[in-house]
């Protein structure tokens, strides 16, 4: 029997993943270790490892598949001596079809039925091949998007009648005018892409697919902000006490062996540093949000945005109350660096605390992040800037920077977000207690 390789599960909420590139073809000879594929989950690729020795006997699933779900076969591996040619399997350009649903009933939708027909995914395959020729060409003409239509033929194909009564569903541009606010929700469902499309001469605008981190970001950012009640504290913190200890640390900073230092820190560093005792000193704010229970976490796991080609993602730096401002500062290089290059692994980007979404280093002055659940705080750090302040009665000028709390009220309250606040200020302008 051939051995069957899986399309694995890189992470407890993986549900599918992208089928990046093949870096074995068939009839290769395979032994435990090699790396057969580069699998692209939303936020990582991915290499899969074989386990099993044998010979490439079928890909089944082509490189460049999109939206493969775990589990799904997606090559067969002969076993030593096994006659490869006897290895039949299904089609090698994409996955198994799910089992077939029942059949939609043959009459055609009302207008009414129409506009959830838009809207309702397609209930087979998940893909805009799985139409007929006219339903494609008509889709095409009228720039209806197929894979937002549920299809009434056999195993749901999507037919002329499905387009057609989509089309009947999709209310014309001028729908959409200050005057007639209940059109807005529509912008939200299936008919978005029609409607939107209506508004713009053909041929102005070039069209880019989601790819699978932007579609994640948008649903886990709009279910943080539909479930999740936000509130925000804000403060004014002065640096200067931090930029020099800052530049003393980084001067005697020891030499390596290509004479380079060590470690520079950066102010972010402190900040990561600053956030994690603070949840330390604060610990009823060092907490995740469930339904049935608070968990009140040991440690301070902190996450840190990274900008990355085509969105962002938050290496997490764990127990970072233990952890020296110079093992911070080189841990979230490398994480930093390997986030750019998509090479981080699910367990480094996953869970964490809280995070840190730094926009300073733009000019942005002050911001509010969205809580990034199981997170129960975020910290939005602004640009530091020179800035007229009173002191004992007297104007002068300070480095100083604005950060704001978001926080999941659920969770954290608003005396206790003040007090968390109070602490992070009182580290950063004092950095010289993060050292002790």
């Amino acid at each position: 029997m051939p051995i069957k390789v899986l399309m694995p599960a890189l992470s407890p909420t993986m549900e599918k993943g992208n089928l990046a590139k093949w870096l074995k073809k068939e009839g290769d000879k395979i032994k435990s270790g090699d790396i057969l594929a580069e699998i692209e989950t939303d936020k990582a690729m991915m290499e899969v490892e074989a386990v099993d020795e044998g010979v490439l006997a079928k890909i089944l699933v082509a490189a460049g598949s999109q939206d493969v779900p775990v589990n799904t076969e997606i090559a067969l591996i002969a076993a030593k001596g096994e006659n490869v040619s006897n290895i039949s399997s299904a089609p090698a350009n994409a996955p198994s079809a799910p089992a077939p649903v029942a059949a939609a009933p043959q009459t055609a939708p009302t207008a009414a039925q129409a506009a959830k027909t838009v809207a309702a995914p397609v209930q087979s395959h998940g893909a805009k091949s799985f139409a007929s020729p006219l339903a494609k060409r008509i889709a095409k003409e009228t720039g209806i998007d197929l894979s937002k239509i549920a299809g009434s033929g056999p195993h749901s194909r999507v037919i002329e009648r499905d387009v057609k009564a989509a089309l009947a569903g999709v209310s014309a541009p001028r729908a959409i005018t200050a005057a007639a606010p209940s059109a807005a929700p529509q912008l939200a469902t299936g008919m978005a892409d029609a409607v939107v499309k209506q508004l713009f001469e053909a041929g102005s605008y070039e069209e880019v697919p989601h790819d699978s981190m932007r579609k994640t970001i948008a649903r886990r950012l709009l279910e943080s902000k539909q479930t999740v009640p936000h509130f925000y504290v804000t403060a004014d913190i002065e640096l200067d006490a931090l930029l020099k200890a800052r530049e003393e640390i980084n001067a005697n900073a020891p030499k390596g062996a290509d004479g380079k230092p060590v470690y520079k820190l950066s102010v972010n560093d402190f900040i990561i540093k600053a956030l994690a005792i603070a949840l330390i000193r604060v610990p009823e704010a060092n907490v995740t949000w469930t339904e049935n229970a608070m968990l009140k976490h040991k440690h301070a796991d902190v996450g840190v945005a990274v900008s990355i080609p085509g969105g962002l993602i938050t290496p997490v730096i764990r127990k970072a109350d233990l952890k020296s401002l110079s093992v911070i500062s080189n841990e979230m290089k490398d994480l930093a660096a390997r986030a750019r290059n998509r090479k981080l692994k699910p367990e480094e980007y996953q869970g964490g605390t809280t995070a840190v979404s730094n926009l300073g280093m733009f000019g942005v002055k002050q911001f509010a992040a969205i809580v990034n659940p199981p997170h129960a705080t975020i910290l939005a750090v602004g640009a530091g800037e020179q800035r007229p302040v009173v002191k004992n009665g007297q104007l002068t000028v300070a480095t100083v920077m604005t950060v704001t709390f978001s926080t999941d009220h659920r969770a954290v309250d608003g005396a206790l977000g003040a007090e968390l606040l109070a602490s992070l200020k009182g580290l950063i302008e004092n950095p010289v207690s993060m050292l002790v």
